[in-house]
């Protein structure tokens, strides 16, 4: 099975392509470092992407952002959109807060890019 990819890892933009072969390791063309082959190997077997979004604090309507801790499956998420909907964390909350802890079982958290105090106007 051969994918076909462009490296986001510089500005290079290298066109990459990954075999992964049976019982032999997999084979990478076309990148010009090794970063670029690191990140094609990962790309090909289990995509990952760090989660940015906003989440709702209690009582609060205006949200605030949110990013995890380290990349998670792509496959994985809209489950965790999804969960991150469900949660309401408590007041006040700072840069760099983790909100959730090992969120959803995936070993990475949860943590505030964004300051959120009590407000009378939130």
């Amino acid at each position: 099975m051969t994918t076909e990819l462009i490296c986001i890892n510089c500005p290079l933009g290298c066109r990459m392509s990954v075999t992964i072969r049976d019982k032999q390791p997999p084979l990478v063309e076309g990148n010009a470092c090794g970063r670029g082959a690191a990140y094609a190997l990962q790309e090909a077997v289990r995509p990952m992407r760090v989660l940015t979004a906003n989440m709702k604090a209690k009582g609060c309507a205006r949200p605030f952002s949110v990013r995890s801790s380290a990349a998670v499956p792509r496959e994985r998420l809209l489950d965790c959109a999804a969960a991150l909907k469900r949660c309401h964390p408590s007041l006040p909350i700072h840069i760099g807060d983790v909100v959730l802890t090992d969120f959803l079982g995936l070993g990475v958290d949860i943590v505030a890019t964004q300051n959120l105090d009590f407000s009378p106007n939130l």
